[in-house]
């Protein structure tokens, strides 16, 4: 896959990016979001199999190639470009016309270099890695070889397809280029949610919560808001890069660190467990704003245009329950409930929670600002009519994580493109009934329904297990 980065007033570098192989759909949108935070864009030119990991870049400067390095978590590597091809003696015509300009600053008498080779589901062994280093032989490198610390290092990269169990006996694609840098996948590891000093039920993946911190083009000194923050995951992400965090949850104990802790073998919290002490742990409470005990479908934010982006995952009513401040006048009267008693809680319903959501970022992004949200599908269900509009904000990704065979939730990445006006609050309402996405609020029956269905199958599936194993007769002695 080849993406051509269109940047004005310069001339363009071919670059070549390797990419992670987790996290695939979310890969895209986060390289082009964080080109565009850098003055950047790509289009995409599909001349390899999806699942490569080796995209082509056109850009404009190896300052934003490495710019791009250090926020993405879902590549690894990017590289200078000198050639490429779809077998040895494609490469080698490449790099023959390669501008020997370019390649000589790097090839330098008094430098050092080596040469690496990494292949994509094929292992080579020692004696075909060196064949493939000697037949570089005709590039002018004047340099010494020092593999423990060299000034330049460069890769060869072969491409094997997509199936790791059946791979051809030559490269599809074979490419070469400087290393320029590695991207943030450390970030994964040194932020996991095992290591976290505060963590609740749902707790975000670390490696997600930044890619949609990517996806919002979060950027050092924006004020970044989580409506339903929970333990804060969202939060930690975005002060690594430098933006100011708050946010709102309606669970007086989540926010204060009380009440039956989440971690196993731990009953209780413990008396610093804690949103800020999350942010102290790894030296960023500095951009810690406050986190406020408060109801999503109630903003209680002056009018105007107080965030840089709206981050933030929604309860789905499975392992969190969705719920909303209420007084006896939002309720039926009821038996059980006496007239002088006031429910703490009611239900909010999906579709509530979307259209308060997209509302709530219309009236309180900055124009241009993004608002990052996960909405829980059915996946049987499932079509692109079902994800929340809003006339202020623009739709700009839409990626698929599955939770189960039948139930997935999408990464949806949306743009504030106009002011908010009055009209605009009840976009999402036709002849006072919501739109297709009100759907949602089956969500929790239709995800049970399915675990309960699986459940049926699986004790079905030991029935006749059993039923067989009854109907075969032991073997007798006198038989034998």
């Amino acid at each position: 896959m080849a993406l051509s980065c269109c940047c004005s007033n310069a001339a363009l570098k071919r670059y070549l990016l390797l990419l992670a192989q987790e996290n695939c759909e979310f890969r895209g949108p986060e390289i082009k979001s964080l080109l565009s935070l850098f003055g950047g864009h790509f289009t995409k030119h599909q001349d390899v199999h999806e699942k490569s990991p080796f995209w082509i870049l056109n850009i404009s400067s190896e300052e934003m190639a490495r710019e791009l390095m250090k926020r993405t978590v879902c590549a690894k590597s990017i590289f200078e470009l000198w050639g490429f091809g779809k077998s040895t003696e494609e490469l080698l015509q490449s790099l023959q016309s390669h501008s020997l300009e370019k390649m000589v600053p790097y090839l330098q008498p008094n430098s050092t270099y080596k040469i690496n080779i990494h292949t994509f589901n094929k292992t080579l062994t020692q004696k075909e890695k060196i064949k493939r280093i000697d037949d570089l032989e005709f590039l002018p490198f004047k340099g010494k070889v020092n593999l423990q610390n060299a000034q330049h290092i460069f890769y060869i990269l072969e491409d094997y397809g997509p199936d790791p169990n059946n791979p051809p006996e030559a490269p599809l694609q074979i490419y070469f280029g400087r290393w320029i840098a590695d991207g943030q996948r450390e970030l994964i590891n040194s932020y996991s949610v095992k290591k976290r000093h505060f963590i609740g039920n749902t707790s975000m993946d670390a490696g997600l919560s930044f890619i949609m911190a990517n996806h919002a083009r979060v950027k050092p000194n924006d004020v970044v808001f989580d409506p339903f923050v929970g333990t804060g995951g969202l939060l930690v992400s975005c002060a690594h890069f430098g933006a100011y965090v708050c946010g709102t949850e309606i669970d007086y104990n989540t926010v204060h660190g009380l009440g039956k802790a989440s971690r196993k073998n731990q009953k209780w919290r413990g008396p610093d467990e804690n949103i800020r002490a999350n942010l102290r742990q790894y030296g960023l409470e500095k951009y810690y704003l406050d986190v406020l005990v408060s109801d999503a479908s109630k903003p209680i934010w002056r009018k105007g245009a107080l965030f840089d982006a709206i981050i933030t995952d929604p309860p789905y009513g499975i392992r969190e329950s969705t719920k909303k401040t209420g007084t006896q006048k939002d309720i039926i009267k009821t038996e059980p409930f006496p007239e002088s008693h006031v429910p703490v809680q009611l239900n909010y319903h999906l579709s509530d929670i979307f259209s308060d959501l997209l509302n709530f970022a219309a009236k309180f992004l900055v124009t241009g600002g993004r608002l990052v949200y996960w909405l829980p599908v059915y996946t049987p269900d499932y079509t692109e009519e079902v994800v929340p509009r809003h006339p202020c904000l623009k739709l700009i990704s839409n990626c698929e994580q599955m939770l189960s065979s039948h139930t997935s939730r999408r990464l949806i990445t949306m743009e504030k493109v106009k002011e908010f006006e009055d009209k605009d609050q009840y976009a999402h309402l036709e002849d006072g009934q919501y739109l297709p996405y009100k759907g949602h609020n089956s969500f929790r029956e239709k995800y049970f329904s399915g675990v309960t269905k699986r459940i049926a199958r699986e004790e079905r599936a030991r029935n006749e297990e059993a039923n067989t194993r009854d109907y075969i007769s032991p073997v007798r002695q006198e038989d034998v």
